[in-house]
């Protein structure tokens, strides 16, 4: 049976091209552990046949931190909850270093993060302001992520230059009500839709780890797909202290493995990246093993409030796998 699940879907993914249906793709994270090797082996064939050697990396920072009205019960940034995190906010030229910073990495691609439900006015100045001053000094295109958007402000955004939006589905529709109360999924979905009918990149993702089933994984997979996503950042639940979350237990890293090659096989064509919580799930030797099955992006450096691992040893790791890191000329 095993055996039949990955031919089938080398057939389907590497051979014809197509990412795999919701039923098959629950087929493949029901594999048993001894075949996750070859399901990794796939992933890469997959990965390397339709997206090629070379690797996206980025850097993310957070232009407002905590204070978040929203009730995400992953996320240390709500106000909702007893958490360390407080609200800051960073000024332009703080932006522009975190850029300089960011591109001497050899990262093509800089995240500006707010931790709101929307942008208001003031939001949206600032972000024009800083957009402006990081095109000016840092050679490194622009991401943004500010929550739900109207379609003036998605407009607003493509005028400003950003580049690829960042609005996480976070996981299936059928268990975001168990994840958040304060906005449904349909809501992050229509931003969504228009940011994708604006030009812009879409950029959406979510956390695996929130207590979701496998038939939940491979929904949210199917959902992703649906959207052509030109990139899906994969966070693993790193459970905060003060968050609804708090307890959950970490995920199995062999799980967590399963999950990456099946997002590929999903979606055989999309940047998928290695975002929040790998360090913890995976460690050292599963950052390898995932870029060696399926992912071939990642952030480098800290997340919004947990860290991550050196650039240094990321940059390095693509070094020892020699796989090159994507240049801007070929992003643009």
């Amino acid at each position: 049976m095993a055996a039949a699940v990955l031919a089938a879907a080398r057939q389907v993914v590497l051979e014809d091209g197509h990412g795999l249906s919701e039923e098959q793709v629950l087929e493949v994270l029901e594999l048993p552990d001894e075949r996750i090797p070859a399901l990794l082996e796939l992933a890469h064939e997959v990965r390397m046949r339709w997206c090629g050697p070379e690797v996206e990396v980025e850097g993310i920072v957070s232009l407002k931190t905590g204070g978040c009205p929203e009730d995400c019960h992953f996320c240390s940034q709500s106000g909702q909850f007893q958490s360390p995190v407080r609200a800051v906010w960073l000024d332009v030229p703080s932006l522009v270093e975190a850029a300089r910073q960011t591109a001497a990495t050899g990262a093509t691609e800089f995240c500006i993060v707010a931790a709101v439900r929307g942008p208001d006015q003031r939001l949206m100045t600032q972000l024009r302001e800083a957009v402006t001053a990081i095109h000016e000094a840092v050679d490194i295109q622009v991401a943004a992520s500010l929550g739900i958007l109207t379609q003036e402000q998605v407009d607003d955004l493509v005028d400003m230059g950003v580049h690829r939006y960042n609005h996480n589905l976070e996981t299936a529709r059928s268990h975001f009500p168990s994840v958040v109360t304060t906005h449904t999924w349909e809501e992050r979905f229509q931003t969504l839709r228009m940011v994708a009918a604006s030009g812009m990149e879409v950029c959406c993702g979510g956390i695996i780890g929130m207590g979701e089933s496998r038939a939940q994984r491979a929904e949210f997979a199917a959902q992703l797909a649906e959207l052509s996503p030109d990139e899906v950042p994969m966070n693993f639940l790193n459970p905060r202290p003060g968050t609804p979350f708090a307890d959950l237990p970490v995920l199995d890293g062999k799980e967590a493995l399963r999950t990456v090659a099946a997002f590929r096989l999903a979606l055989p064509r999309t940047i998928l990246r290695f975002a929040g919580g790998r360090e913890i799930t995976l460690g050292d030797l599963g950052s390898r093993d995932g870029l060696l099955g399926g992912v071939n992006a990642i952030i480098v450096g800290n997340y919004l409030t947990t860290l991550g691992r050196p650039p240094e040893e990321d940059l390095a790791l693509l070094q020892d796998l020699q796989m090159p890191v994507k240049a801007l000329s070929s992003a643009i």
